[in-house]
């Protein structure tokens, strides 16, 4: 039986500027573009979530969302330099390892025998040596695994047991299906 693991890093440019600056920590934060420069947001923290500001959005309009929003010009030497460390722990735990982003991948532990174990071990290894915290999702396949990682955010893991695939499948929102 496959076992996938997802790491999703949660709000990761966003979560990066506010380690580096704790200041920022109960303040609505996004990085992007900065206002009156006709440019998008790249993420925003859940704070400034609560108001609508989310990635892909014109920080003009995320400003008239979200008027206290702080937004940071983005920095990707130093997610670059968070993400080389988040991988490199990837690759610590399983060879099979499948990056789409900086700051997500799936990892194949199918030959582990308590992969839940394994999952719980990743996520506080990265908090550990980074300060970032991450979604983590365990299911027998990758589809599966996003949405796991996705159920519980932030900072949280969530595992769908083989057996249980139906039953969570059956009652899931078509809004929640990746893609």
């Amino acid at each position: 039986m496959k076992k996938i693991i997802h790491v999703d890093m949660d709000y990761f440019f966003a979560q990066v500027e506010i380690r580096d600056n704790p200041s920022l920590k109960n303040m609505p934060v996004a990085v992007g573009g900065l206002p009156g420069t006709r440019s998008v947001l790249c993420t925003s923290n859940y704070i400034a979530r609560t108001y609508g500001v989310k990635s892909a959005v014109p920080t003009d309009y995320a400003m008239k969302l979200c008027p206290k929003l702080i937004v940071i010009a983005p920095n990707f030497k130093k997610y670059s330099a968070a993400s080389e460390i988040i991988h490199s722990i990837f690759h610590r735990y399983s060879p099979l390892v499948e990056s789409v982003s900086m700051d997500e991948a799936y990892l194949d532990v199918s030959d582990v025998e308590n992969a839940t174990a394994l999952a719980l071990e990743i996520k506080n290894e990265i908090f550990k040596r980074t300060g970032l915290t991450a979604s983590v999702g365990l299911a027998p396949n990758k589809f599966l695994a996003k949405i796991a990682s996705d159920w519980k955010k932030p900072n949280g893991i969530y595992v769908i047991a083989p057996r249980n695939v139906e039953s969570f499948i059956k009652h899931l929102p078509v809004k929640l299906i990746p893609g």
